[in-house]
């Protein structure tokens, strides 16, 4: 393969309850590989934001996850969160990566636009985020984008890729096949009609099933 099997990246619901959620967010981490979480709250308080990264930040370290803080590059640092996801309206790269320093994750909407993409790529950005692909449950998208956007970054740029936007295990196959390297879900898991652990598990399968079918196709190495 010229690119690993692509990964879970799992988005918060907007809003939550931590004294059910921290225990239903261990059992979905429980369930099956999950790369990365974001912290997505809006609209909340520093000090919700604060208080929910103290409780969930342990739970996604006790599996292995990363823990990245949607927008507030200045709690990231204050937390000293894994990273921080930036949308285009937020501070901008090099103040991020100024603040947070080298270590740190720092991912940048990118929406349906090349350009962008390619800035980001080049400023150094850890991985870039195209969207919305479909409707969402979670927020108005700005932009809508095409399938063929994820193709055209594989074959242009080196730093990962995350579709986003209304993904479920029904309809993430072609971004799969077209190049994302992450698929950022939340209602997709959070809202599986078999529960959280069910929606891991089935897009673990899906991501397994596809790279297994590709590799099939490739020819062997002598």
């Amino acid at each position: 393969m010229t690119r690993p099997a692509t990964r879970l990246y799992l988005i918060t619901p907007p809003k939550i309850d931590l004294d059910s959620f921290a225990p239903l967010l261990n059992a979905t981490l429980a369930a099956g590989d999950v790369a990365s979480l974001q912290l997505r709250l809006k609209p909340a308080s520093d000090d919700e934001i604060i208080v929910a990264t103290q409780t969930l930040m342990p739970i996604d370290h006790a599996h292995d996850v990363a823990f990245i803080l949607n927008d507030r590059a200045d709690l990231a640092k204050q937390l000293d969160c894994d990273g921080v996801h930036l949308g285009q309206d937020d501070m901008d790269y090099g103040q991020a990566r100024a603040l947070l320093g080298d270590d740190k994750i720092i991912g940048i909407t990118c929406h349906n636009s090349r350009h962008m993409a390619m800035l980001a790529g080049e400023s150094g950005a850890d991985y870039v985020a195209f969207g919305a692909f479909y409707e969402t449950q979670t927020k108005a998208a700005k932009t809508t984008a095409p399938a063929n956007i994820l193709t055209w970054w594989q074959e242009m740029m080196q730093p990962p890729c995350v579709a986003i936007g209304g993904i479920t295990p029904k309809n993430a196959e072609p971004l799969i096949m077209a190049g994302a390297d992450f698929i950022a879900a939340s209602s997709g898991v959070w809202q599986h009609p078999g529960g959280p652990e069910a929606g891991v598990v089935t897009f673990n399968k899906l991501f397994a099933s596809l790279f297994n079918r590709l590799e099939d196709t490739l020819p062997s190495e002598e």
